[in-house]
């Protein structure tokens, strides 16, 4: 989850990154859906989880940045499952995608969150942030 929220990538593109796409000071991601390409530079709080990542036991080594304990890949069932078991001991109520619009919504500035979850247009990432902050309306009088 820290993973997709601090790089804004969609549940697929996090689940398919592999220890080669950290290379250069930045994880390049080349999205599933759009095929758009990303350096998300490794500073901050994503260089730190990277290296958390990375400390972790393991007793296979594969490929892969995200995996089960056998050194497998973690498919999209092992993640739901993984999700729904933290979000229920949190105590919230809430999807996985929707951490890609809080990362959009965050960074508090729409041409950085187009950038960082790979629009081609401002009215998607508009879309996207305008759904968790909502409309800001006048009263009627």
């Amino acid at each position: 989850m820290d993973l997709a929220l601090l790089t804004g990538q969609r549940p697929a593109d996090v689940l398919k990154i592999k220890g080669e796409d950290l290379r250069d000071g930045a994880l390049w991601i080349v999205q599933n859906k759009t095929k758009a390409k990303r350096a998300i530079e490794l500073t901050g709080e994503l260089a730190a989880l990277i290296e958390r990542i990375k400390a972790r036991p393991r007793e296979r080594l594969s490929a892969w940045l995200i995996q089960d304990d056998d050194g497998k890949p973690l498919g999209t069932h092992g993640l739901r499952s993984r999700f729904d078991k933290a979000r229920k001991l949190a105590g919230v109520e809430f999807q996985f995608r929707d951490i890609r619009a809080k990362a959009a919504t965050d960074t508090g500035d729409l041409a950085h969150s187009q950038k960082l979850l790979g629009h081609r247009n401002r009215e998607m990432t508009e879309h996207y942030v305008r759904q968790r902050v909502g409309e800001r309306v006048q009263p009627l009088r």
